[in-house]
């Protein structure tokens, strides 16, 4: 039976990580329409590869796939989208700070929408990387008047269509309802769970981050500008 949903899950240096939540998945998949799980290792150093072998050998709905180098986590998100056979895409992190669990909730809430974007409400990280969460959802905002209060929450849930709406650029992943909002997707937030690190290690800081953030800020503005959107045109008979 081909999947309804596709979940795309990128991941870098999860070994920890991988097995544990292709387990969470199956115990939500019961109460899922016909899925699967694409990881998506962005040229991990460490056993990540052997360990989505061992999810797939585990958990028939779970397909892996692999670049050979890091490639950063665009690329590896679009690859997925690319892949997956789903009539519905859902993105998470591979991290297991995204709880499985709320699946079926933003699947309830696509219902007469195109996008669901999930809204860590009770986040479970540093004082210092909320705050630069809150103010560069701000600032993005000022810019990109998507509307979103939480855009670096991965758990998403949109219709295929929308995929077409991001650009192969690096940073889509960080502007995706910037995106969706400037094709005129009907959007939503929902509150998510959100949960600690349980294993493995951040790939983030906010030093690091910061300069690329507003790089791929500049470039979402210029593809704005330049994005071709024409009217549609009127019958002449």
């Amino acid at each position: 039976m081909d999947p309804t949903i596709s979940i795309i899950i990128p991941v870098f240096n999860e070994a920890e990580n991988v097995l544990p939540l292709a387990d969470e998945l199956a115990a939500v998949a019961g109460r899922l329409p016909p899925l699967e799980v694409l990881f998506v290792d962005d040229g991990s150093t460490d056993a990540t590869p052997q360990r989505i072998r061992e999810a797939a050998a585990r958990h028939p709905f779970v397909r892996g796939l692999r670049f050979p180098a890091n490639q950063g986590q665009s690329v590896a998100m679009l690859a997925g989208l690319r892949a997956a056979r789903g009539e519905v895409l859902i993105t998470m992190d591979g991290d297991r700070q995204n709880n499985p669990a709320d699946i079926p909730r933003l699947l309830e809430a696509l219902r007469g929408v195109d996008v669901v974007c999930g809204r860590r409400a009770r986040r479970r990280d540093s004082w210092s990387r909320r705050a630069a969460s809150r103010m560069g959802n701000t600032v993005r905002n000022w810019f990109t008047h998507d509307g979103i209060r939480d855009t670096g929450c991965s758990l998403k849930a949109f219709r295929r269509e929308c995929a077409e709406d991001l650009p192969s650029v690096r940073g889509v992943h960080r502007f995706m309802p910037a995106y969706f909002r400037m094709h005129g997707r009907r959007i939503v937030e929902l509150d998510v769970d959100h949960r600690p690190r349980a294993g493995g290690v951040s790939k983030y800081s906010n030093l690091r981050r910061l300069p690329q953030t507003v790089f791929d800020l500049f470039g979402f503005l210029w593809y704005r500008r330049r994005a071709l959107r024409p009217p549609t045109p009127e019958p002449l008979a």
